[in-house]
């Protein structure tokens, strides 16, 4: 019963320190956070498994989590204030081609990351842009004027 409780806490501390972190997708993520995330993974399993190296205290570790998404996906679909606080919500960072600065700040987001993703999508000035919208996976959706 105990690694059922680690791995319960773990779950929901882990949960906390993602939507702590703020909006960023996977794939702008710089190699060393990417090395940071596979350590955490290991810390975590440590943390929740302790000396238990058994088939046993495995499977319920992964039950546990497996519960907890399988509660929090019910429940965010349920219910949108849980959606919010799970999931996240859009944020417009760019509107009639400026920046909202107070947004990109609350985001940490430089405005070099919005003119990146500007970029890739083909356009060469922000003045062309009607909103920006910093979704809740990370990703930039931009529509044009």
């Amino acid at each position: 019963m105990e690694i059922v409780a680690r791995a319960s806490i773990t779950f929901f501390l882990m949960l906390l320190l993602t939507r702590g972190l703020k909006k960023r997708s996977l794939a702008d993520m710089a190699p060393f956070e990417m090395i940071l995330l596979v350590t955490l993974g290991d810390i975590v399993q440590q943390g929740v498994t302790q000396e238990d190296y058994s088939l046993t205290g495995s499977m319920l570790a992964i039950s546990s989590f497996a519960f907890w998404i399988t509660v929090l996906t019910y429940a965010s679909w349920r219910w949108k204030p849980v959606a919010r606080a799970v999931d996240g919500v859009p944020l417009v960072i760019v509107q009639r081609g400026q920046p909202i600065e107070s947004a990109l700040a609350a985001e940490r987001m430089p405005i070099e990351e919005v003119l990146e993703a500007a970029r890739q999508e083909g356009i060469d000035d922000l003045g062309k842009v009607e909103v920006a919208v910093l979704e809740p996976s990370g990703r930039i959706s931009f529509i044009r004027s």
